[in-house]
């Protein structure tokens, strides 16, 4: 590949680097475009390591022909198990062991040089491979993100020309760059979602980032918090504490997102969610919803932890309406995206009733009178009460313990929530 080819290339790379082209279009875009300058790619696959909770990393794969492979994959810690013993087996491995930048290996050499994957690529057709490990410096690392990983293989049986070799050397550390940018913007979403939430993320990424920009808007909000956990965190081994607090914070979290709330906060043992819609009729239900997906993930769960002869606990959920201020709160080096104001304080209040009057579920009355009829008929009143700090009484509702008991009234109940 001439000089000028290289450049077009390199300028689409940055280009779309920029635009921000998906992984996948931008390794099938590139391969597409060496082969139409006659250097013969057969295979090209990227990968990178990033900051997750759950994998460790996402790979990108293109092939001249077509494959049962995914064009892109995620794979999950390789510091134990099989993942380990392949890892160690890998080319990049091998590289990084002995600070090998750039490795070429003909791969009709493979099955004497003892490396994962690459035997099976020659039975293939393979010929010829040119392996990068492109390592960032110090202050380009996150995490474990510090280099792009890539190798590219060829059908030529004479394999890899020079010219081929020096344009690869070339295009792929620009290539690399556009991932990695790819990347840190994932990256950035990602850390975003988990710990302020998805629409919290949503916002501080498009720019709401000063002290005091909020705004006022009209909320269904959730709190709910664990039955006993206190006493059963200190009957347990200190080992287990998180364990169980996690197995009960997910069994939450995924019943909230199930039904479209957003997670605010989590305290403790505590979760703080909101709900919203322009109908708030529709948030109501779906705060039913979640609440209703909370009790069969926690009847999942404690039946799993039970059989391992682990603690279990339920929890009580607290549901209200009112407004709140949505938006940045704190100092100037330290802010928390979250919702303030009185509602909060009241939800919070409405669920520690729960465990005075016995009910895993009290809402108030703000959100029941905002339901439709069908859904009102489901809640009924345990009395009035004056909350600790609350300026007035009200009356506090549950769900009808007839539903349990009442399998037509219990089917009606689920459906409504469907509806």
């Amino acid at each position: 590949m001439d000089l000028e080819p290289r450049l077009r290339l390199m300028n689409w790379l940055v280009s779309q680097g920029l635009t921000g082209l998906s992984e996948n279009d931008l390794i099938r875009g590139f391969c597409e475009r060496c082969r139409a300058e006659g250097l013969e790619l057969s295979r090209g696959i990227v990968f990178i390591d990033t900051l997750h909770p759950i994998f460790e990393g996402r790979g990108f794969r293109w092939n001249d022909t077509e494959t049962n492979e995914s064009e892109s994959f995620e794979y999950g810690s390789t510091s134990a198990g099989d993942a380990a013993q392949n890892w160690r087996r890998s080319v990049f491995y091998h590289m990084l062991e002995h600070g090998h930048q750039e490795l070429r290996i003909d791969l009709a050499e493979t099955a004497s040089l003892g490396f994962s994957i690459l035997p099976e690529l020659a039975e293939k057709g393979h010929r010829d491979s040119l392996v990068f490990v492109h390592r960032f410096g110090e202050s380009g690392s996150i995490g474990q993100m510090d280099c792009v990983y890539s190798y590219w293989l060829t059908r030529r049986p004479e394999g890899f020309g020079e010219q081929e070799l020096s344009a690869l050397r070339d295009l792929v550390p620009v290539l690399g760059l556009a991932i990695k940018s790819l990347a840190q913007a994932d990256i950035a979403r990602t850390l975003g979602r988990v710990y302020l939430g998805r629409d919290a993320a949503g916002q501080v990424l498009r720019g709401r980032i000063f002290r005091g920009v909020t705004e006022r808007i009209n909320a269904v909000l959730w709190f709910s918090d664990l039955r006993g956990s206190t006493a059963i965190s200190e009957s347990m081994a200190p080992g287990e504490i998180i364990p169980f607090l996690n197995d009960y914070a997910q069994a939450a979290i995924d019943a909230i997102h199930d039904a479209d709330g957003d997670v605010l906060k989590l305290i403790g043992d505590g979760v703080l969610a909101m709900f919203t819609n322009a109908d708030l009729a529709v948030a109501r239900r779906a705060a039913l919803r979640a609440e209703h997906g909370f009790r069969k993930n926690i009847a999942s769960l404690s039946a799993r932890r039970a059989a391992y002869d682990r603690p279990t606990t339920s929890a009580y959920v607290g549901l209200h309406v009112g407004e709140v201020f949505y938006g940045n709160i704190g100092s100037e080096d330290r802010l928390d995206f979250t919702v303030v104001g009185p509602a909060v304080n009241e939800v919070s209040r409405i669920a520690s009733m729960c465990r005075s009057v016995d009910r895993e579920l009290l809402a108030s009355s703000a959100f029941r009178s905002g339901l439709d009829a069908a859904g009102q008929r489901y809640l009924v009143s345990t009395g009035r009460f004056a909350l600790r700090g609350i300026g007035h009484a009200q009356d506090l509702f549950t769900l009808d313990p007839d539903i349990a008991a009442n399998e037509a009234l219990g089917g009606g109940y689920a459906r409504y929530l469907a509806g």
